[in-house]
C-alpha cells in the first residue's frame, strides 16, 4: 500500500493549453479514490501524470514521501486498468493473465499458482483456454483487471474501465472491483465520468470541471454538502434542481410561487436584498401535498418516468421546470395540477454570481 502526496501539480502542453490547474490530495494507504467529472476535465490526465504516462508541468508528486516526478511507469510500481481492456489478443486468457509476471522472470510454478488464485477470483476459470474475440465485454474487463492484480503492485489506476460495458455488466463488475480492492487493499484512483461509480465505490471523490478541482469528500458530504451550483448538479441522480431569480423583500418570487428566504436564512437575508441567488432542492427531497415549517409549491404535471421503485415526475413551476421524485403508488396523473412542499433543511442556496453555496 502506497501514500500518494499531489501538491500544487499543474499540466500545461506546449500549445499552452492548461489541462490541470494546482492540483493538490494527499492519499491514504489502501484509499480508493475516484476522479469524476465531464469529459475534457482534467481527470485522465491527472491520472496519467500519477502513472508516469505525462509528464508534471509544475509541482511535486510523491510515493511514501519520495519525490517520483522523473521516475518512469515501472518504477513507480502502478498497474493501470484502460477502457479499452489493452489485452493482447494473440494470446490465450491464461497467457495475458501472466505476461507480467512471465516478463519479470517469475517462477513458471507460481505464475501458474498465481494465474489460477487470479481467476478463481474473477470467475475466469473456466475461460483460460480461451483468445480474448471469445469473450464478452465484461470478460474482457475481468481479464484487464485480473492482469493488473496479479502483479501485487501497490498502486491500482483505472481510466473508465467500465464505460465500454452494458448496464448489467457495468454493476457486476463495481461490485467485484470493490471486493478485490478490499483483498489487495492497493492503494487505487479511479477515473469516471459517471457520478453512481464514483458514489458506490469511492472512499473520497475529487470532483474536477475544466482542470480544476471543485471538491473533495466522502460520497456522503458531496451529496449531502456540496460546496457549489457544479457539484450539486453533477451529484445525484436526477440531478438537483435550480430556480434562479432576484431577492426582493427577502423573498424569490416566480409567477405566484413565492420563497420566503428568511425561513431559511434568519436574519442574514438582508445581506442579499437585490442580489442574484440560485435556489436548489433535491427531487427526492420533496413531500407531496401540503407540509409544515417547508416551502409550499404548486405545478403543473407534464411528464412522468416510472422506474420501478420511483417516478420521475417533470413539473413545471409557472415556467420553471423541476423534477420530482416519489413512490411509485403516488405518481400524478400528466396534465394534473398537485402541490408539493420543501422542507427548509432540504433547501440549498447559492450565490447567484460565484455559485457558491451561502
Amino acid at each position: 500500500m502506497a501514500h500518494l502526496t499531489l501538491k500544487d501539480i499543474n499540466k500545461i502542453y506546449p500549445n499552452g493549453f492548461h489541462a490541470v490547474h494546482d492540483f493538490n490530495l494527499e492519499i491514504d494507504r489502501g484509499e480508493f479514490i475516484v476522479f469524476v467529472g465531464p469529459s475534457g476535465c482534467g481527470k485522465s490526465t491527472t491520472l496519467r501524470m500519477i502513472a508516469g504516462l505525462e509528464n508534471i508541468s509544475k509541482g511535486d508528486f510523491l510515493i511514501n514521501g519520495k519525490r517520483a516526478n522523473e521516475m518512469g511507469p515501472r518504477e513507480r510500481g502502478v498497474a493501470m486498468v484502460f477502457q479499452s481492456y489493452a489485452l493482447y489478443p494473440q494470446m490465450s486468457v491464461y497467457d495475458n493473465l501472466a505476461f507480467g509476471l512471465t516478463l519479470q522472470g517469475v517462477d513458471e510454478d507460481v505464475i501458474d499458482e498465481k494465474v489460477r488464485r487470479t481467476a478463481k477470483i474473477l470467475g475466469l476459470t473456466d475461460y483460460l483456454d480461451r483468445m480474448p474475440r471469445a469473450l464478452s465485454g465484461g470478460q474482457r474487463q475481468r481479464v484487464a483487471v485480473g492482469r493488473a492484480i496479479i502483479r501485487k503492485v501497490e498502486i491500482f489506476l483505472m481510466d473508465e474501465p467500465l464505460s465500454n460495458l452494458d448496464a448489467k455488466q457495468r454493476v457486476t463488475m463495481r461490485s467485484e472491483i470493490t471486493q478485490i480492492h478490499r483483498e489487495t487493499g492497493a492503494t487505487t484512483i479511479y477515473v469516471t465520468h459517471d457520478q453512481t461509480e464514483a458514489m458506490t465505490m469511492a472512499d473520497r471523490i475529487v470532483v474536477m470541471k475544466d482542470g480544476y478541482v471543485q471538491q473533495i469528500g466522502t460520497p456522503r458530504e458531496l451529496y449531502f454538502d456540496p460546496v457549489n451550483v457544479f457539484v450539486a448538479g453533477f451529484i445525484g441522480e436526477p440531478p438537483m434542481n435550480f430556480l434562479r431569480g432576484t431577492v426582493t423583500d427577502g423573498k424569490l418570487a416566480f409567477g405566484k410561487v413565492v420563497y420566503d428566504l428568511s425561513k431559511k436564512l434568519g436574519a442574514k437575508v438582508k445581506d442579499w436584498e437585490g442580489k442574484q441567488v440560485v435556489f436548489g432542492f433535491r427531487p427526492e427531497g420533496i413531500v407531496l401535498g401540503e407540509q409544515e415549517n417547508a416551502y409550499v409549491v404548486p405545478c403543473s404535471v407534464e411528464l412522468t418516468e416510472m422506474l420501478g421503485d420511483n417516478t420521475n415526475v417533470y413539473v413545471d413551476i409557472d415556467k420553471e421546470k423541476a423534477i420530482l421524485k416519489v413512490d411509485p403508488h403516488d405518481t400524478p396523473e400528466i396534465d394534473s395540477d398537485i402541490t408539493f412542499s420543501i422542507p427548509y433543511e432540504n433547501v440549498y442556496l447559492f450565490d447567484g454570481e460565484t455559485e457558491k453555496r451561502i
